[in-house]
């Protein structure tokens, strides 16, 4: 028999039972859909976690916490790690003990002073809204937000009886900001025991860095060289300073492998592919969970395609008589009733799949605005909340699982077909 002539023997059973083999699709199609919308919830909820991980760190950064023998980090063997490949720059920032007071204008604020590597952290992430790079040790580049503590008392008024704060703050610390670049700041580096001061410094603003990119993120640091730490250190009677050090790779793709190479070298390290190991590990389970769940359906929806084939192959008993008596393999008997239960959960899956895609886009539109309405709060506009995530892996394993029942659901019809006597098929009108 030609393949045109088995898609015919095919499509002419199903359409003259178009009623059963409707339903017994609709019933494969639901199973499936469950299947795939029931996962994608557990895909949805790692995919918003992961996502938010990754907007909060910079992906191409690896920590350092010490070394595992408890020694301090040498220059010798940061200047090692700079000559690794796939590293792009490592950033050393020296800690001081102490808190700055910070005079702008002769009036007070505060900001985190820091010292570090000015050059490494503009190849790393460090990135200007106006303004440029210092390039003296007496100029300095201050956090978007550095001007939010020298409202005069009339904006604090004017801030503590807005509606919104955060956007107030922001709007009235703006005309601090723009006067900032070429203004002298003074700041005292005091004890926190003490409060007494250790040190002062003088500066010159050269540039504002780039907003954070979280709304709720303050930047109020003052970025300024390593070179200005010596005396600083010495009013604190520290010799050996501790230094916060951080190596960014070139690309993402080869952080894990840096990470690894690092412990192998004897330090403490931590990445952003540390906690997305350990989140991943966690959500693989939930999912496969989840798999299995939706297969229950799917194992359900099979009895309608096995009592749908057993039907079939009772009813075409004569059909199948006369095919023998012509000749007709038994393998080319079964192979057309499992062509057809393949086709139902073909046509199924399609379906399924159509649908649930439709479902995922309602839900996350949907339940977000739910959930925070319930809450009476805003959705954050700055946090992408995924309900429902359906990957190309999720559809390729839902397909496998739904038209592979169906096979197995048509196998048994399939194989009770050949077996049908040539002569008794016959005999019946």
């Amino acid at each position: 028999m030609l393949a045109k002539d088995q898609r015919e023997f095919i499509s002419q059973h199903m359409k003259r039972n178009k009623l059963r083999v409707f339903m017994t699709i609709l019933a494969a199609a639901m199973g499936c859909a469950f299947l795939i919308i029931i996962a994608s919830v557990g895909f949805g909820l790692h995919k918003t976690i992961q996502d938010e991980v990754l907007s909060n760190r910079i992906v191409t950064e690896i920590e350092l916490h010490g070394k595992q023998d408890g020694g301090v980090i040498t220059d010798e063997e940061i200047d090692s790690i700079r000559n690794k490949d796939n590293v792009k720059t490592v950033v050393e920032r020296i800690s001081v003990p102490g808190y700055a007071n910070v005079k702008l204008d002769g009036q007070e604020g505060y900001g985190n002073l820091v010292y570090t590597d000015l050059e490494a952290e503009q190849q790393a992430n460090l990135a200007l809204a106006s303004g440029t790079m210092p390039r003296t040790n007496n100029e300095v580049v201050v956090g978007y937000q550095f001007a939010n503590s020298y409202l005069t008392e009339e904006q604090q008024k004017q801030l503590e009886s807005a509606e919104n704060y955060y956007e107030e703050e922001t709007k009235l610390a703006g005309t601090i900001r723009d006067t900032l670049i070429g203004k002298e700041i003074s700041i005292d580096i005091l004890d926190h025991e003490t409060n007494e001061v250790n040190a002062s410094q003088t500066y010159i603003i050269t540039g504002i860095a780039k907003p954070p990119t979280k709304d709720w993120a303050y930047d109020q640091n003052i970025y300024t060289s390593n070179d200005m730490a010596p005396p600083v250190l010495a009013a604190f009677d520290i010799e050996q300073p501790d230094k916060n050090v951080t190596v960014h790779a070139s690309d993402f793709q080869y952080v894990s492998d840096l990470t690894e190479s690092l412990k192998e070298d004897g330090f403490y390290v931590y990445s952003v592919t540390e906690e997305l190991g350990q989140m991943n590990m966690l959500f693989r389970a939930i999912q496969i969970g989840l798999v299995i769940v939706g297969t229950v359906a799917v194992l359900i929806a099979s009895i309608g395609i096995f009592n749908t084939m057993t039907m079939a192959v009772t009813e075409r008993t004569r059909e199948i008589g006369i095919m023998k008596a012509i000749g007709a393999p038994p393998r080319l008997i079964q192979r057309l009733f499992l062509m057809e239960s393949t086709m139902i959960g073909l046509i199924g899956t399609v379906i399924a799949v159509t649908v649930s895609y439709g479902i995922s886009i309602l839900v996350n539109w949907i339940v977000p605005i739910i959930v925070f309405s319930s809450i009476d709060e805003d959705a954050p506009t700055d946090m992408s909340i995924i309900v429902s995530y359906i990957p190309w892996q999720l559809v390729l394993i839902a397909a496998v699982i739904s038209i592979g029942v169906a096979v197995l659901s048509g196998w048994r019809p399939a194989r009770k077909a050949t077996q049908i006597d040539v002569i008794q098929a016959l005999k019946e009108s």
